[in-house]
């Protein structure tokens, strides 16, 4: 066989549902942004020259880094830019690890982590968070390990972990740790691990432009490193591996923050409206800090309440993996998609007891 024995054995990453935009569906499962990009894109749209996409783009992002160097006060040398934020985490399993060596992830957590360690023959450890998914720090130094990936706030349950402790981690450990914050923008000011990043040289902090900038079909990832860092990244990357018309979405994004941050305002609000909406129908939410809510039924199985919302177009995420298969991932929507979810939970809480009277 030409495939590598340990591909053939590979579990996938697999996604959310993708179905057909069709008036009607309602798509909460894939944590996109439910309001379009900054409107500076369409205006550049408009006015690309299409004689352009006859030349190679800039193979190292130039504009884009600085764009993102000067929004965060960060030295365009220590920003690699890449295709989406999973490219950015593959090439950090290229420079950062040798087969045999070992990772540790709490659990649950982005998936990606795991295929990736497979992909490149790594050892990959789940550490258990508490009841309320909540990591312990002293529990993921336990094992020997080259790197810790943590997703900040978390992929699947939207919990965060403080600076605190992520500092508490850095003071402890050598390797490399990846702190993933695709949903930080929906968290508190001061959350993100950005402020760490001269003291610790073996940070790294990964962002993404899909969620709060509202650019999931660009695919735009970045991340902050040491300068060293991110000239082995530039290393590895593909030769052009972040095509013209993405990095210029993504940098008009990233230059428009009053449209941004007004986005993740709005963002914030429905989640809270929709947290209060689904206590009152009996569902346990956990606390968030992304654009999705986690929450558990205590009257229904969340399985049947996911195909039932399936059969009217409203799709949401249903994970049949341990400790979450009693749960249900919602995506936060505009607040007339939430109103429609909502009368549909009513209309299932209706027909339920119904049938059981």
């Amino acid at each position: 066989m030409v495939i590598k024995s340990s591909v053939l054995q590979l579990e996938p990453y697999i996604s959310g549902i993708q179905p057909k935009r069709d008036p009607g569906v309602i798509k909460l499962n894939s944590n996109e942004n439910p309001y379009p990009p900054t409107p500076m894109i369409q205006q550049w749209l408009q006015s690309f020259a299409m004689q352009e996409l006859r030349y190679y783009p800039d193979a190292t992002s130039t504009e884009l880094r600085r764009a993102i160097g000067k929004v965060y006060g960060i030295d365009p040398s220590q920003v690699f830019c890449g295709n989406g934020s999973d490219e950015v985490l593959s090439v950090l399993f290229n420079i950062c690890f040798d087969a045999g060596d070992t990772i540790v992830t709490p659990y649950p957590t982005y998936t990606l982590y795991k295929t990736l360690a497979d992909i490149h023959q790594l050892h990959c450890v789940y550490v258990d968070t508490d009841e309320q998914f909540e990591i312990s720090i002293e529990n993921m130094l336990k094992p020997a390990s080259q790197g810790i990936f943590i997703a900040n706030p978390n992929a699947q349950t939207g919990r965060l972990l403080e600076l605190a402790q992520i500092e508490q981690l850095l003071q402890q450990y050598e390797g490399v740790v990846v702190i993933d914050e695709a949903y930080i923008d929906f968290a508190g000011p001061h959350a993100s691990a950005l402020s760490l990043l001269e003291k610790y040289p073996n940070l790294v902090v990964i962002r993404t432009f899909s969620k709060s900038y509202s650019l999931c079909g660009a695919r735009v990832g970045y991340c902050f490193a040491s300068a060293d860092f991110v000239a082995a990244m530039d290393k590895c990357k593909d030769s052009y591996n972040l095509n013209v018309i993405s990095q210029n979405m993504a940098r008009l994004a990233v230059e428009d923050q009053d449209y941004f941050m007004a986005n993740v305002a709005r963002v914030n609000q429905t989640r809270e409206k929709l947290s209060e909406a689904l206590v009152r129908l009996d569902y346990e939410v956990f606390p968030s800090n992304g654009n999705f809510l986690l929450c558990r039924p205590r009257r229904h199985q969340a399985k049947e309440i996911y195909d039932y919302l399936l059969q009217h177009h409203i799709y949401i995420r249903y994970f049949p993996s341990p400790r979450l298969s009693d749960k249900l991932r919602i995506s936060i929507g505009t607040d007339d998609e939430i109103a429609v979810l909502l009368e549909r939970l009513n209309d299932y809480e209706h027909t339920v007891i119904a049938i059981d009277e």
